[in-house]
């Protein structure tokens, strides 16, 4: 049996068009948040570059200052989507929201909105950083990095397709029939998957502190896909079907990524609840100084 014929599954066919659906408004949202981006910068490249004195005679300083036309613009519909991104750990309260969606879709646009607001905001911002807007930006983008950081910890986590997450020994025997598939393929050797599989000891890794296992976790990631890289480019040159090549390297790829990821679990899981200590502070902080920024800009007009 080929290795594309052992990936293959049953889905039902209405679960495959959401997921193709939801697929293409998050790959829409985020080439317009690109598009966005760039032509917010190339438009106002020549006024932000301006110091302060000169931007006050600029022709673009009634429309780009953070009062202007568009700034203010810029500003509204960022502080909408910050608004609209707490709605994800408010699901988690609110049983009706619960029942709307799924909770990987949830956080898929929360991740979006998450990413395009700051930019938004940046640019409504003039780079003009100072008083309770620079408090609240700087609060912003502490939320952001700590958000780019609890998501690539959550994927660490081993899961199965309802988002549950594994045990450990339904993780191993997953990795164990994955391992067989690899095998079964005679496509790689015991010494190329042998590369793609070293890892540290049990026991080291229950030595390390928390901060060096998050980088050694990142760093075996890095090299993993370097590896796969450079595999793909060898075993290219004596393997005829390239879609069965590409087919057991995405086998490759999950068995060495959950080999890491079941070693490392107790270090993700402890980083994954001190994670939502630091970034629940961040979230409520920029929740209160957005609020108290828009207050004090809507009623005493500075």
């Amino acid at each position: 049996m080929s290795a594309t014929a052992a990936m293959r599954h049953t889905a039902n066919p209405a679960d495959a068009a959401r997921r193709r659906r939801h697929r293409f408004w998050i790959e829409a949202g985020a080439v317009a948040a690109i598009v966005i981006t760039v032509a917010l910068a190339v438009h106002g490249l020549p006024y932000y570059l301006l110091s302060s004195a000169h931007r006050v005679i600029s022709p673009h300083h009634a429309e780009l200052k953070p009062s202007g036309t568009l700034g203010k613009a810029l500003g509204i519909a960022g502080t909408v989507m910050l608004l609209l991104i707490y709605l994800y750990p408010l699901r988690k309260k609110w049983k009706w929201l619960a029942k709307k969606g799924k909770t990987k879709n949830w956080l898929d646009y929360h991740i979006l909105m998450g990413l395009a607001a700051p930019v938004l905001i940046t640019f409504h911002s003039a780079f003009k950083l100072r008083g309770i807007a620079g408090l609240a930006y700087w609060s912003m983008i502490a939320v952001v990095i700590s958000g780019i950081v609890g998501r690539y910890l959550y994927n660490r986590i081993p899961r199965k397709l309802g988002e549950a997450e594994m045990s450990l020994d339904e993780a191993e025997k997953l990795r164990a029939e994955l391992t067989a598939q690899i095998e079964a393929q005679k496509v790689l050797s015991r010494e190329e998957l042998n590369r793609l599989l070293v890892l540290p000891s049990t026991d080291e890794v229950q030595r390390l502190p928390l901060l060096k296992a998050l980088w050694l976790v990142f760093s075996l990631d890095v090299r993993r896909w370097i590896a796969i890289w450079r595999l793909r480019l060898d075993a290219a040159a004596h393997v005829k079907n390239h879609r069965d090549l590409r087919a057991i390297l995405v086998v490759v790829r999950k068995q060495a990524g959950l080999s890491k990821d079941v070693l490392f679990l107790s270090k993700i899981r402890q980083l994954f609840r001190l994670w939502h200590i630091i970034h629940r502070p961040f979230s409520y902080a920029l929740a209160i100084l957005a609020v108290l920024h828009i207050v004090v800009v809507t009623f005493l007009g500075f």
